[in-house]
């Protein structure tokens, strides 16, 4: 599938879309473009799936004869979302053509003392 990446999607879920062609609207030169004109512009280029962090995309838009699906991912922080990416990648997967998905991932990411118990739990003992 050819995905848009709005300004706010984090850049590295690209590797995570491997199957896929993502490409940043920064690069068309399209950052500047209302969200409307954003859809025009991207259906006419060919683009299956808009990937974008603004959540209030389903009261703004109506999907309804569009040929592009709409991924709404809910957290644009890295840290956290690489955490999900899996949720974003499925989302993904299952758009079809004026399909609406919101991905649900959470603003934080597991207490630091957490995390580091984790990992020494993986250390072998001497």
């Amino acid at each position: 599938m050819l995905i848009l990446f709005d300004n706010g999607t984090p850049a590295p879920l690209r590797n995570a879309l491997q199957d896929h062609i993502g490409v940043e609207a920064t690069e068309r030169g399209w950052d500047r473009l209302t969200n409307g004109e954003l859809i025009a512009a991207a259906e006419d280029a060919g683009f299956e799936v808009w990937l974008t962090t603004h959540q209030n995309m389903r009261c703004q838009q109506n999907l309804k004869d569009r040929k592009i699906a709409l991924v709404v991912i809910g957290n644009q922080q890295w840290p956290t979302l690489r955490r999900h990416i899996e949720m974003v990648v499925r989302a993904v997967n299952a758009a079809t053509p004026g399909s609406y998905a919101e991905v649900d991932v959470p603003f934080q990411s597991p207490p630091l003392h957490q995390t580091i118990g984790k990992e020494r739990s993986h250390i072998p003992s001497r």
